[in-house]
């Protein structure tokens, strides 16, 4: 199993809770209707999750542990969504039987795990034939900004070592196709999307939120635990991106990759 990198400190599910259909699951939209039967692995802070329940008949939500799946818990309370159920779950195990869902989908998920074909082989096996397999992932190799900034610079590069000593793949969204592809799928539509951040606001919430997480976030332990940076150095790279958010000429892209694979 590989270690995920992010963590669950307040900064990471600050940006992790803005996520809903439109901005990170668009491209699965038309598959969906009021009588699939859908399986979110990795449901996070459960914005997406509790987007699907809306417009799907049942959501099933999975995380690495309770604690993660708390948050996805919490998330179906406060909105009142009964036609959700959560389990714990490794997704290079799935607990649920064959044909078992219509869509089974991740976001952000397979960057992390130790085995991302073995990962889709399960997401396979629970999707009933003919079903959607459905999922999308960053690539952080392919992230572009403007100005330039080498601390932003050192910030990607020590992003990119950390993911990879957790055993994860940081430039996954490049990859799907191939490992869709090795995972045995034949059907599989491949495409990409972005997040872009320019407007005042944007960057205010983007460069904000990346400042606090590279000093408090497990992403901030790792690095230093592990002599890959000092606090000092920490400290300049979060200041960089203060420096970013208030440049009224600042710019930074997100591409992911996305499949659409059919069971």
């Amino acid at each position: 199993m590989a270690t995920y990198t992010h963590g669950h400190h307040e900064s990471v599910l600050r940006s992790h809770s803005v996520r809903d259909i439109s901005n990170s699951a668009a491209y699965l939209r038309p598959y969906l209707t009021s009588e699939t039967r859908l399986l979110d692995v990795g449901a996070g802070p459960g914005s997406i999750t509790m987007d699907f329940a809306d417009v799907v008949a049942h959501v099933t939500a999975t995380e690495i542990d309770e604690g993660a799946l708390s948050l996805s818990r919490e998330a179906a309370e406060s909105r009142g969504i009964a036609n959700v159920d959560f389990a714990v779950e490794d997704v290079h195990a799935l607990s649920f039987a064959d044909d078992s869902f219509d869509v089974v989908h991740a976001h952000q998920v397979l960057q992390h795990v130790g085995d991302p074909v073995q990962a889709l082989r399960e997401m396979r096996r629970v999707a009933v034939e003919g079903g959607i397999v459905a999922v999308r992932d960053a690539d952080y190799a392919g992230f572009i900004w403007f100005p330039v900034l080498p601390e932003l610079d050192r910030w990607l590069d020590l992003y990119r070592r950390a993911a990879r000593a957790n055993g994860g793949e940081p430039d996954a969204g490049r990859r799907l196709l191939a490992w869709a592809r090795a995972a045995g799928f034949e059907d599989v539509t491949a495409t990409a999307s972005s997040w872009c951040y320019a407007t005042a606001e944007e960057r205010t919430w983007w460069g904000g939120m990346w400042a606090d997480r590279i000093l408090e976030s497990a992403l901030a332990r790792q690095l230093v635990d592990g002599g890959m940076a000092t606090a000092a150095d920490l400290q300049d790279i979060s200041d960089a991106w203060r420096r970013w958010a208030d440049d009224g000429d600042g710019w930074f892209l997100v591409p992911h990759g996305e499949i659409i694979a059919r069971a």
